[in-house]
């Protein structure tokens, strides 16, 4: 089911852009999950990830467009105690990656020197293809770790009232959520500055409408390349 969402995914994505000027976009991913009921983040446990992909740009009438992509990109979060001259001393990192669908409506201002501002918003939809859990520290100067695969569940987003394949430690396989983009564009390159806002719970059986706690939250600053 998962191969055939993600050909599916990007076969939509490629037609949309079939008339499209297309860009090889990466950049760093500063990604984190919500802490509490409200979508809020402890800063403290920003974990640094990446991404790279493709994004399509289709003109559709004055100065809009939409911006439709494939990206493989790193989600997660870390959380330390103490530090690693410590007696006690505990880090853990949570890092999935996504291929993930974006689906942006962009505003450009009209070009002035060759340079364009732009800004837009749209949704995602992600879906869970491998990822690490690492786990380091020292208790009483006796040292341990571990490092192993995130475990997805095997849920059909088809069967929107039950997951198929869930269990405690084992991660949602399906994300989705909004993004925020703005940037410049030059003739050749684009920065730009993303926020994704997760909608979807992270762990798997848990209730995705009930709060906004434990959904990916991920700020991205990438450079692109027009083809």
């Amino acid at each position: 089911m998962t191969r055939k969402l993600i050909a599916f995914c990007v076969a939509v994505t490629l037609t949309a852009g079939a008339q499209a000027q297309f860009r090889l976009q990466g950049g760093v991913n500063l990604a984190n999950v919500s802490v509490n009921d409200n979508g809020r983040v402890d800063d403290s446990k920003t974990l640094t990830s990446f991404q790279v992909g493709l994004i399509g740009d289709v003109h559709l009438a004055s100065l809009l467009y939409l911006q439709p992509g494939v990206v493989f990109t790193g989600k997660g979060t870390k959380s330390q105690s103490g530090d690693q001259n410590s007696a006690t001393y505990y880090k853990a990192t949570t890092n999935p990656f996504y291929i993930e669908v974006p689906v942006n409506l962009v505003i450009k201002t009209p070009p002035a020197g060759g340079t364009r501002f732009f800004v837009g918003a749209g949704p995602y939809i992600a879906v869970g293809v491998a990822g690490k859990n690492k786990v380091e520290g020292r208790y009483l100067n006796a040292a341990f770790s571990s490092d192993e695969d995130i475990k997805f569940s095997d849920d059909d987003p088809t069967t929107t009232n039950y997951e198929e394949g869930a269990g405690f430690g084992i991660m949602k396989r399906f994300d989705y959520g909004l993004n925020g983009t703005a940037g410049i564009e030059g003739k050749s390159l684009t920065l730009a500055v993303n926020y994704g806002l997760g909608l979807a719970k992270l762990q798997s059986g848990s209730n995705s409408s009930s709060d906004a706690n434990n959904k990916h939250r991920v700020l991205s600053f990438t450079l692109g390349f027009k083809l």
